[in-house]
């Protein structure tokens, strides 16, 4: 197992505390199978999206959920890395053929964990996003788990997510810390508004934290972040 499934290989860490706030905060949120359809995406690459969207769906089943994990990222796919998954068949590929979608989707050594791939890197992602043979998946697949994440490419390099986040029923931002990324977070957030997606909120990723606390910022779906928490570990 990937060592970057944290929640997973140190469920008592405080990243893993963090990541049971987020789970806890969503489905706070997701109070019934027609809101279970939740798009990760990222202003910019490299700020932990991916990694978020697999924590997540650990932290989400061992709070007893089904969870699937579709990795929509069809230019620079990561799922099936981080769950050691064979990458041959996909969603690139389930979207080119009409085919029952159980047979894309693999089980992962997470109980239950299920994660349909990206599939082979395709020559034209975000129309295969667009078809309406997607919009089907997406309906599919909603009624066949508790909770589905989405994973998609960042939202200002591509218009991928632009197209997906009208499918789904929330949209999650994870940004990283640092005052230089403000205007891509801003830019991002206007991509998704002019889209009409439903945003969620924030998520602060690649905090230093220290061994005796943990700090989050919590987002609502305005435009102005809630105050600063900061928490104590028990003892």
């Amino acid at each position: 197992m990937a060592y970057s499934l944290i929640t997973l290989e140190e469920s008592k860490s405080p990243i893993s505390e963090a990541y049971r706030t987020l789970r806890t905060n969503i489905q706070f949120r997701s109070v019934n199978s027609e809101n279970n359809k939740i798009m990760i995406t990222s202003a910019g690459r490299r700020e932990g999206k991916s990694f978020t969207v697999a924590n997540l769906a650990v932290s989400m089943a061992q709070d007893g959920k089904s969870v699937l994990v579709v990795d929509a990222d069809l230019r620079n796919p990561t799922q099936d890395k981080l769950f050691g998954l064979d990458n041959g068949k996909g969603l690139s590929v389930a979207l080119t053929q009409d085919q029952d979608i159980s047979q894309y989707i693999q089980e992962t050594s997470v109980p239950g964990v299920m994660v349909l791939t990206a599939g082979p890197v395709p020559l034209n992602p975000a129309e295969l996003i667009g078809t309406v043979r997607m919009k089907q998946l997406v309906k599919e697949v909603s009624e066949l788990y508790d909770m589905v994440l989405f994973d998609t490419p960042p939202i200002i390099a591509v218009t991928d997510g632009s197209i997906l986040a009208q499918e789904v029923d929330w949209v999650v931002l994870v940004m990283d810390l640092g005052e230089e990324n403000k205007n891509y977070v801003q830019h991002a957030k206007e991509l998704l508004d002019k889209v009409d997606a439903k945003f969620l909120g924030a998520v602060l990723n690649k905090v230093d934290m220290k061994p005796s606390e943990y700090y989050y910022y919590e987002y609502n779906e305005s435009k102005h972040p809630k105050k600063r928490h900061r928490r104590h570990k028990a003892g």
